[in-house]
């Protein structure tokens, strides 16, 4: 039964793994999984599973998430097919399911900015606006005018003020089964090449300071106020760390990397020691960006 009505709404597969799916490649295997063709799809097939008692998890790009080895009996349901944009003079309609580097790229090219602290990370619009993602001093609390929600099996148009932004959350955290589906951006008219220059900029930094040849979640640990999580990493003797196939990058130490088969079980000891050893020599708690699943 949830087969077939997976298969009418969406692309379907009953045999994957959030290692497929995940930036970071790890996770256990998914009993179903759904690509929804349309913000419709997402609605009718929400609304399926909450009324037959069936557990779900939405995601993106995979780009922030570390997911336990175990087989997940729920449905995974990916929004990458929503990938509509639709640019408004200086506004853009964007869907979740749209890549922030490719969104960021595009805009450069019409002299609209604001997004250009975007271009380097790796996930859909969606995981973007759930998390409040954010680099170089801005975030997407800057640019969002108000987000296209599912919620309580209604479409509703949240305003900016309602999403209770702050460092790294959103309302949608307090909220887990309210589903991200577009956002309205504003933005700002600069010169192409100056967009461009600074992005080009920034994909360099982000090239010389962190591991991108290796799989990772991103940064595993929110920074503390006035300070960086990779000096206190480092302070506790945990670059290059390692357990297993997993490590603390020794280009970034507030990376965590999967050397190969790395589980999630030796991700999370790392991070669970690097938060107790930071405590004990500073007494300060760093608290994790990565959301745990199925963990």
């Amino acid at each position: 039964m949830i087969k077939d009505f997976l298969q009418q709404h969406g692309n379907y597969h009953d045999d994957c793994s959030f290692k497929e799916l995940t930036t970071i490649k790890m996770g256990g295997r998914i009993r179903h999984f759904v690509l929804p063709y349309s913000v419709e799809d997402v609605k009718e097939i929400v609304y399926f599973l909450k009324r037959n008692h069936i557990p779900f998890k939405v995601i993106g790009n995979g780009s922030n998430l570390i997911c336990g080895e175990s087989e997940y009996e729920g449905v995974v349901i990916c929004l990458k097919n929503l990938s509509s944009y639709e640019i408004r003079n200086d506004e853009v309609y964007v869907e979740a399911g749209v890549m922030a580097p490719q969104l960021a790229s595009i805009l450069a090219r019409q002299g609209l900015s604001c997004l250009e602290f975007a271009s380097g990370i790796p996930g859909c619009i969606g995981g973007l606006v759930y998390m409040n993602a954010g680099a170089y001093r801005s975030e997407m609390a800057n640019v969002i005018r108000r987000v296209l929600v599912l919620k309580d099996d209604d479409f509703v148009w949240m305003e900016k003020e309602e999403m209770n932004f702050s460092y790294r959350h959103s309302v949608f955290h307090d909220h887990p089964h309210w589903v991200i589906l577009a956002a309205e951006l504003k933005l700002e008219r600069k010169p192409v090449e100056e967009i461009e220059e600074l992005m080009a900029d920034r994909l360099k930094r982000r090239k010389e300071t962190q591991p991108l040849d290796k799989p990772s979640a991103g940064s595993c640990f929110r920074n503390p106020e006035d300070g960086y999580a990779w000096k206190l990493i480092d302070g506790i003797g945990y670059r290059g760390y390692q357990i297993h196939d997993v490590s603390v990058s020794d280009k970034h130490s507030n990376f965590i990397i999967n050397n190969g088969n790395g589980s999630a079980e030796d991700y999370l000891q790392i991070a669970y020691e690097i938060q107790d050893k930071v405590k004990e020599k500073y007494d300060i708690r760093l608290v994790m960006e990565v959301e745990k699943f199925n963990c």
